[in-house]
């Protein structure tokens, strides 16, 4: 229709802004629905949320690809709204709000007393009932809301407020966060347990080792980098002379700088810092990052950035933290390793540097895949710049992103050919030179924000007997990994622009409808029209195009299976949501591909949703019957809190039965049972040797030919033990010496068949008197 030329039938709202969600109804580690995950097929749904100039609007899409709407209402324009999860319980603590879960957080220009300023409070309506359960009040605006199973965190200017989930009051509040300029006017990342934000200064008795590296990483890639940086500050010098001259600015400088100069005649505020805090452990009240203060409930404090950080995000497992700063040249990637004593005994690895580009570009958007090996960064242009890394760092390729699972960081072979070694061998006599294998080399990157290591340190390590302490020096060396799929927004409904030229629907794609009636419009122009700015979201998960290819078949188990990467969904400010289909694959360029064969990637739209309401749409409001999405994944995720609480959950019958007991091993209702069930219980502890030992290139064969009679001494022989069970000293060799002649015993090996590996099937002659060789490829 894009094409035909025919008029738009209907008007479509204005998108303010766009999100995906996790709440209750796609939480796979605490919704029982998705606990047989691998053998039913069965999906967690995508949960998406549209905020739109009058209201806003909750979709979900299922695995089957069929879009539902759960929530639509119209009460003037939401800064922020979020589903709250069910919260985390246990016998001292209990939910206040059970009866009235689901609850939505929403942050609206009108707040429920209707007298405060625009956006100053969160009003908590119950999905269930439909009636406002709590409202929270503030002097100033709010700019976000964030909430996990403990926690809701509602984002200030310069401030944080955290409340607890069961209650409701106020558990701790920051007031030390840096500003920044936008879109995120206040960046925060709350993980399942930790909350990382950005600290106005550098407190250096709280200071956590590592953190940002400086740029004299020895790649080549690095080293383009920084000349390109320091010709483009050339460039910007140039014209800031030039517009001085021609009389367009004051002859002063930036706004920035004017800004910094009355900063540093108060207190001078460091930019790009973040501290992480733990919201289990740490203090109520204020929390303080000072000389001053002790370090409760700080889990790492250090240098990210140099300048103000401008978006950041956890992965899944809350190990790794992504930061972009305002520029938006490059995003890092840190590994956070904590020490349970202070945050300074913690380490901060510098894993990658994601280099976007050298012109500037703001963050609105990053995600991680399920299992951590590709990050996607969307900023304000539209551009969705997928990236490839390791959880445990280093470079990508081919091994370690061509497989469906996520691979060791050593190969069998790096582990058991000796290779690591010899690395630390000739990196200690060179001087440290970069090592090939990742995590190998013994040279961190030298950067003056690096603590040196002190004496104390390599002591504690040798007389620990611990080499492998990962928050002790070496750091991990630096990779700079550059974006292998850049996705851009279309400027129609009808294109998809790409680095490789448009697209077009229905060449070779095919757009699956919401089952709403609406008509895509031809020409959308962007929501956010100010310097073209564009609001998109996007986020990883199983390919729902499938189904509408093949609507008659039934889904196999491992259909999903079939992709490497998952698919990306990017929903737009036009309302229409994409499903790409990444297909990593070997260098083209690369003349053999191997497994350290650098990664080029293929993406490919492969359905569309139009989601974007009308002015016609009918609202959908609460209060919502029992069987609607939402309330049935809230009772079953706080019914899984209650048996993990090892409590009775109301409305269920009698006692708690042996099956659904969290403890149920400590009781003794069922003796019998118990045995019998232990006794089919089978650990193994670890897997056996990939190579064995004597299998190595260190080790040689060799047959000894007596005279008289012909010996084959084997490892396993007899004739090498020494003492006999008399404990009375043997000789070594308890054959006749005097039959023995020494010029007879063949010292030169004879090259021989190969030996016969456990599983091979290659016959082996057996002949015996023929010397066996061991060759390191076999």
């Amino acid at each position: 229709q894009a094409y035909s030329g025919t008029p738009p039938a209907e008007e479509k709202e204005k998108i303010i802004w766009v999100r995906f969600e996790n709440a209750d109804l796609n939480d796979t580690s605490r919704n029982m629905e998705f606990h047989e995950i691998h053998s039913t097929g069965n999906e967690p749904p995508l949960l998406l949320m549209i905020g739109y100039s009058d209201g806003m609007q909750v979709w979900s899409i299922p695995i089957s690809g069929e879009a539902q709407e759960l929530f639509s209402v119209r009460h003037g324009p939401v800064r922020a709204a979020r589903i709250l999860p069910a919260p985390q319980i246990s016998a001292q603590k209990c939910d206040n709000f059970s009866e009235k879960r689901p609850l939505l957080g929403v942050c609206k220009s009108i707040g429920s007393s209707g007298t405060s300023p625009p956006y100053c409070c969160v009003d908590l309506y119950s999905l269930r009932t439909g009636e406002m359960v709590k409202s929270i009040q503030f002097k100033t605006p709010i700019y976000d809301l964030h909430c996990n199973k403990r926690i809701l965190v509602v984002v200030l200017q310069e401030k944080i407020a955290a409340f607890d989930s069961c209650t409701f009051t106020k558990k701790f509040f920051v007031t030390s966060c840096y500003p920044c300029p936008g879109p995120n006017m206040n960046p925060i990342a709350l993980g399942s347990r930790w909350l990382a934000y950005a600290e106005n200064k550098l407190i250096r008795c709280h200071q956590s080792r590592g953190g940002a590296c400086g740029d004299n990483i020895q790649s080549y890639t690095a080293t383009v980098i920084s000349a390109a940086k320091t010709i483009k500050t050339g460039l910007t010098m140039v014209g800031k002379v030039v517009t001085q001259l021609t009389g367009t600015l004051p002859s002063g400088a930036t706004e920035e700088e004017i800004l910094a100069h009355s900063n540093i005649r108060r207190s001078p505020l460091v930019p790009g810092i973040i501290t992480i805090i733990d919201t289990e452990t740490v203090a109520e009240g204020q929390v303080l990052v000072s000389e001053d203060s002790d370090s409760d409930g700080i889990v790492a404090h250090f240098p990210a950035h140099e300048k103000p950080i401008c978006c950041m995000a956890f992965n899944p497992s809350g190990m790794l933290l992504v930061t972009t700063d305002t520029l938006g040249h490059d995003f890092h990637v840190f590994q956070i390793l904590t020490h349970p004593w202070s945050s300074s005994q913690s380490a901060v690895h510098h894993l990658y540097t994601l280099h976007r580009g050298e012109t500037e570009a703001k963050v609105q958007d990053i995600s991680f895949s399920h299992d951590c090996r590709w990050v996607v960064v969307s900023t304000l242009r539209g551009t969705s710049h997928v990236f490839p890394i390791n959880p445990y760092g280093g470079q990508p390729c081919v091994r370690t992103h061509m497989s469906p699972r996520v691979v060791n960081r050593m190969s069998r072979f790096q582990k058991s050919a000796g290779l690591e070694e010899i690395e630390q061998e000739l990196t200690s006599k060179q001087g440290g030179r970069c090592s090939p294998v990742p995590g190998l080399s013994s040279s961190p990157s030298g950067s003056p924000l690096h603590g040196k290591l002190n004496s104390q340190d390599t002591y504690n390590n040798f007389t620990n007997n611990n080499p492998g302490n990962p928050r002790l020096l070496p750091l991990p060396s630096l990779t700079v990994v550059l974006p292998l799929a850049q996705i851009k927004q279309p400027m129609t409904l009808g294109t998809i622009t790409k680095r490789t030229g448009p697209y077009l629907f229905g060449a070779g794609c095919f757009s699956i409808k919401a089952p709403c009636k609406s008509k895509p419009a031809p020409q959308i122009s962007p929501s956010k029209s100010v310097g073209g700015e564009f609001c998109v979201a996007a986020v990883f998960g199983s390919s729902r195009s499938w189904f509408a290819n093949n609507p008659g078949l039934k889904r196999e188990k491992d259909q999903s299976k079939q992709f490497v990467v998952e698919s990306l969904y990017i929903i737009s400010c036009y309302g229409s949501l994409v499903e790409h289909v990444l297909e990593p694959r070997p260098l083209s360029t690369a003349p053999k591909i191997s497994d350290d064969t650098p990664l080029e990637m293929l993406t490919c739209p492969r359905a569309s949703w139009t989601l974007v309401r009308t002015p016609q749409w009918n609202e959908l409001q609460p209060p919502f019957n029992a069987n609607h999405p939402l309330l049935l994944a809230a009772d079953a995720v706080q019914y899984y809190q209650y048996l993990l609480a090892g409590l009775v959950p109301p409305g269920s019958p009698g006692p708690i039965t042996r099956h659904e007991s969290y403890d149920s091993l400590a009781s003794d209702h069922s003796g019998q049972e118990d045995e019998e069930w232990l006794s089919q219980v089978e650990i193994v502890t670890h897997t056996g040797p990939h190579r064995r030992l004597w299998m190595g290139p260190q080790f040689q064969f060799k047959t000894i030919h007596p005279s008289g009679q012909t010996t084959i001494i084997s490892s396993s022989s007899s004739v090498l033990q020494s003492h006999g069970p008399s404990d009375t000293p043997q000789p070594l060799l308890d054959f006749d010496t005097d039959d023995l002649d020494l010029n007879s015993l063949r010292i030169q090996p004879v090259r021989s068949e190969p030996v016969s590996m456990p599983g091979s099937s290659r016959p082996v002659s057996d002949r015996r008197g023929v010397s066996t060789v061991i060759d390191a490829t076999s």
